[in-house]
């Protein structure tokens, strides 16, 4: 038999799912010597946790290695497709496991962040009773997505992507195993499509190995019946990969956190390549185009007035062009940002007198700056002894604008980087005319 003639054959990654601990490859922080999962599991003292990591890393297979190696009932269920009535029918299962056979029970949830709050209080009373111990899976921040009570009562256990080693040590074992990989025919990579494979799945498993099936199908068997997996099979069972990127999830906030310390760090390369990462992965140009808009104000400001100006002409750029040919403008807005200079005082001036106005609340405009449209808002004052500054030399005349009790309160603290030291010096002149006067009365 060959090995593309077996009907409902399983895919290569599921074949290759690890069943103990010690064929388990990766994340050594938690199933090594010492690793908190490799003592629940040696000493059968399995506990609520919550396996939070992306996809392809370990969860399920983790899961079921614990619930092999344990005495307990294992129940799965997925939050795909379940929902209240499911998880009464396992609960109660498990009230019967313990009451009539003395047996614990353990129930793995997977994508337990589909459920939704309701559902997730329904697991609630019985894991505190120890009815079940709940192993969940997540690819999303249980801190968003897993309701507090819940959370509280699960250790949650971080597993990372799989490191470009650990791949190939995985993909290796794929093509040498010869009980449930592609050990029994004669299979061979080269080193180039190991690195591509390994490189391409993202840290996931699951894609590399049944990407790996579809290159060894691609590879034409020669006159000996071998199959020699090259570069180009692989790039072929590729065809354009599917960047790891979830628009709601963490990826989203971790890569577009990059893009923006990047562009404060003054560090135009990385900037460019967290663009394009989120780009390359399908999301919203006009998402990353408002983000940089924001930055223009928040991080360089008045130190470069431009960058506001370039940003919103990047935003007309690409609703005039769309993809792929307005991305080059949100690229070079995303590289002028990174190289101008950098400036946070108009952010600071924001949040200083957001927090003076709550202090104070809302004190009454100075009588000399009031609008006065009628004669009898005249007749109250409304205006009287205003100075026109286009009047006095230099359009500036030394006067009070704040409210009474404010007087003389700085907000604006202008940096003496780019532009704002030409600000910055205006503003001292000025100062020094207040100054002036005050002495002089």
């Amino acid at each position: 038999m060959s090995l593309f003639d077996r009907k409902n054959a399983e895919p290569l990654a599921e074949k290759m799912r690890p069943r103990t601990l010690d064929e388990f490859i990766g994340q050594e922080a938690v199933v090594g010597e010492g690793g908190i999962v490799r003592r629940a599991v040696e000493s059968d003292h399995l506990f609520s946790m919550i396996f939070w990591g992306p996809p392809g890393c370990g969860k399920t297979t983790l899961a079921r290695i614990m619930a092999n190696a344990s005495q307990s009932y294992f129940m799965q269920i997925s939050a795909v497709g379940s929902g209240v009535k499911q998880i009464r029918e396992v609960v109660e299962e498990a009230k019967d496991r313990r009451n009539f056979h003395a047996q614990k029970s353990i129930l793995f949830v997977d994508e337990i962040h589909r459920f939704n709050k309701a559902q997730q209080d329904g697991f609630l009373p019985h894991v505190e009773s120890g009815i079940i111990t709940l192993i969940g899976a997540t690819t999303e921040n249980p801190s968003f997505e897993v309701i507090s009570p819940l959370l509280s009562r699960c250790r949650v256990v971080v597993l990372k992507p799989l490191s470009s080693d650990d791949m190939k040590t995985v993909i290796q074992n794929a093509v040498q195993d010869e009980e449930k990989g592609l050990g029994m025919y004669d299979v061979s990579l080269e080193e180039e499509a190991l690195e591509n494979l390994a490189q391409g799945a993202d840290g996931d498993a699951r894609k590399a190995l049944n990407t790996l099936e579809l290159a060894v199908f691609l590879a034409r068997p020669d006159e000996e019946g071998r199959r020699v997996v090259t570069a180009e099979h692989v790039a072929q069972a590729w065809q354009k990969k599917q960047l790891n990127y979830d628009k709601g999830g963490d990826q989203h906030f971790d890569i577009i956190s990059a893009l923006h310390k990047s562009l404060r760090g003054s560090d135009p390369d990385a900037a460019v390549y967290w663009l394009m990462r989120m780009l390359s992965a399908g999301e919203d140009p006009l998402y990353v185009a408002r983000r940089m808009v924001r930055f223009a104000s928040e991080d360089v400001g008045n130190a470069d007035p431009h960058a506001l100006v370039i940003c919103m002409a990047a935003v007309q750029s690409y609703q005039f062009l769309g993809s792929p040919e307005g991305e080059l403008a949100l690229v070079q807005a995303c590289l002028y940002l990174a190289t101008a200079p950098k400036s946070n005082a108009a952010y600071m001036a924001l949040k200083a007198a957001k927090k003076k106005i709550s202090q104070t609340g809302a004190k009454p405009v100075p009588m000399h700056i009031r609008n006065a449209p009628t004669g009898l808002m005249k007749e109250l004052g409304y205006g009287a002894e205003y100075k026109y500054p286009h009047d006095y030399e230099g359009a500036y005349v030394p006067e009070e604008y704040m409210p009474e009790g404010l007087e003389g309160t700085s907000f604006y603290r202008p940096t003496p980087r780019g532009y704002e030291s030409v600000i910055k010096k205006r503003m001292d002149h000025w100062s020094g005319i207040k100054k002036n006067k005050k002495n002089s009365d």
